[in-house]
């Protein structure tokens, strides 16, 4: 038996973008009957082990036009959806509600309590305030229009239940993309985003815990498409890590897939030099330390252990002096330190985050409100759509704002 209009709108998925969607439509509407279906156990769950267990909520970062470079699929179409709702609207919501946000030097914003408890219980009691019904250990099954307009949502277990409008925040869910899809929507093949390069390199050996301040990385082997980031390098157990490689990872996601991450890799430990001006430092050094032994005396800020390891590799004799470097073994170092090659032959995580390239394709959403182009009365929000961003809080940012535009649209 189907009941008439279980709610005005029914939001499957229960999780950042799900809850924002979900309450900014029931305070606009008091009267209307908003519900929240989650299959899990637990609601909130990215939001609770996101950033260490701390909460990365966004980042501060109020210009659109620069925020919308942190996202490598996506910033177009949220250029205009950041203008009407941003980080700095993130920050005044949760302060109104009594949660006050911190910012740490890299722009990331955590609340204060450095607990992700206390977003997650501001967002029920939002939720609860705004009377907000929460369904958990709900499974959905399949969504379809009603012949008598609106929306049916078909439960696992039998349950059908109705609606005039439909939010599908599912997240990278293969459910929630197997529903759009069914509705008429194309999907961007979803592949990872974010993750740490595997490589097995003497070079790296012993070196896990390392960090290199200041390197240039570039993808090799991608044809016309330029991928290159800057930034500090971590060294891993398993290879690389830190916001350079999270980053070319997060633009490379689909050239990465798609060569079955295994391309080459080159570094530059020194950004700041090329190959002419670094053989021309090289070359003062050899005069001004012509006594100092190659591999204890590094005239750069390189650590001392990853120095000694690449005029280990480069097979340059530990009693070698600076005076006695041939001109062979000089340029052997330069290649080193600027063009560095590795290859990348797999790819790990990055901690808790999990984020999803690919999704419903954006051209066949109206941006200004979240619904689809395709049927009146579904809208979509969060990580369903082919939207990504880098760590530091973007992921969280869009998830509130295109979680928010549909919240505000359904009438």
């Amino acid at each position: 038996m189907v009941n008439q209009r279980d709610s005005d709108l029914i939001v499957i998925g229960g999780g950042a973008a799900g809850f924002f969607g979900a309450i900014a439509c029931a305070a606009n509407n008091p009267l209307a009957k908003v519900t929240i279906l989650e299959a899990g156990s637990q609601l909130l769950a990215k939001v609770r082990i996101s950033g260490g267990g701390r909460c990365n909520v966004t980042h501060h970062c109020f210009e659109p036009a620069k925020l919308i470079q942190n996202y490598p699929r996506g910033s177009k179409a949220l250029r205009g959806a950041f203008s009407r709702f941003q980080p700095q609207d993130t920050v005044k919501w949760f302060e109104s509600r009594g949660v006050k946000l911190k910012t740490e030097a890299d722009g990331r914003m955590f609340p204060i309590t450095d607990d992700s408890a206390t977003i997650v219980n501001c967002l029920l009691k939002a939720a609860e305030q705004a009377g907000v019904g929460l369904r958990t250990r709900t499974v959905v099954k399949s969504v379809k229009k009603a012949r008598d307009r609106g929306w049916q949502v078909i439960l696992k277990n039998g349950e059908v239940l109705t609606c005039n409008s439909v939010l599908i925040a599912t997240g990278s869910n293969p459910s929630g993309y197997r529903w759009a899809k069914q509705l008429g929507h194309n999907i961007e093949p979803p592949v990872p985003s974010l993750f740490t390069f595997g490589i097995k390199d003497s070079r790296l050996q012993g070196l896990a815990g390392v960090t290199v301040v200041d390197t240039k990385v570039k993808l090799l082997g991608t044809g016309k498409i330029k991928l290159e980031q800057t930034g500090p390098l971590l060294v891993t157990h398993w290879g690389l890590s830190a916001p350079v490689i999270l980053k070319l990872s997060a633009w490379g996601a689909r050239v990465l897939h798609d060569h079955k991450y295994n391309l080459p890799l080159e570094i530059n430990l020194l950004p700041q030099y090329n190959q002419e001006t670094l053989k021309q430092e090289l070359t003062k050094i050899k005069s001004s330390m012509p006594k100092k032994k190659v591999i204890t005396y590094c005239p750069f800020s390189i650590p001392k252990r990853f120095w000694q390891n690449l005029v280990n590799y480069i097979g340059i004799k530990p009693e070698k002096v600076w005076s006695e470097l041939s001109k062979k073994e000089l340029n052997k170092l330069v290649l080193e330190l600027v063009q560095g090659k590795y290859q990348i032959t797999g790819k790990g995580v990055f901690k808790e985050e999990f984020v999803t390239c690919g999704g419903v394709n954006l051209k066949e959403i109206n941006f200004k409100t979240m619904e689809s182009k395709i049927c009146p009365g579904l809208y979509f929000a969060g990580e369903v759509l082919d939207i990504d961003g880098v760590t530091g809080g973007f992921n969280f940012q869009s998830a509130w704002t295109t979680g928010w535009l549909a919240g505000n649209a359904v009438n």
